[in-house]
């Protein structure tokens, strides 16, 4: 005995993804004119190169100095006379690891940076982190 099934044989769901595409490109125009790259704000550096530099999470505290002598720390201009003073506000007693990160052009004076070096360490940063750029 042969079973006779009366079934319509159904095509294959078509799934039309014209509009998905367009949906999803129109998604990445978007994002691609209202993403901002942000540079870190601050001086122009041309920071030394060392081939064994690595790269570390971004510090609270960042000392720069620039070619014509110039001091930001933490982006807020100051003399070198006042310098001192502002570490030691910026010294956390809660903190067990304080860390200072100097970032200085190649061609600053090199008395100037061991004096600033000096300072950081009276002041109380038990960690001081030169900057360089990989060769």
């Amino acid at each position: 005995m042969q079973l006779v099934t009366n079934r319509k044989k159904r095509g294959a769901a078509i799934i039309n993804v014209t509009s998905l595409i367009d949906v999803v490109l129109l998604l990445l125009i978007f994002f691609m004119l209202t993403t901002r790259f942000v540079e870190q704000p601050g001086m122009k550096l041309d920071l030394p190169q060392a081939q064994s530099s690595q790269s570390s999470k971004p510090q609270e505290n960042t000392l720069l100095i620039n070619a014509q002598g110039d001091i930001l720390l933490n982006d807020e201009k100051i003399d070198i006379e006042d310098l001192n003073l502002k570490l030691s506000t910026l010294i956390d007693t809660s903190s067990a690891e304080n860390a200072l990160v100097l970032k200085g052009d190649r061609t600053v004076e090199y008395g100037s940076v061991v004096k600033i070096m000096d300072m950081a360490k009276l002041a109380g940063f038990q960690t001081l982190i030169i900057a360089t750029e990989k060769e």
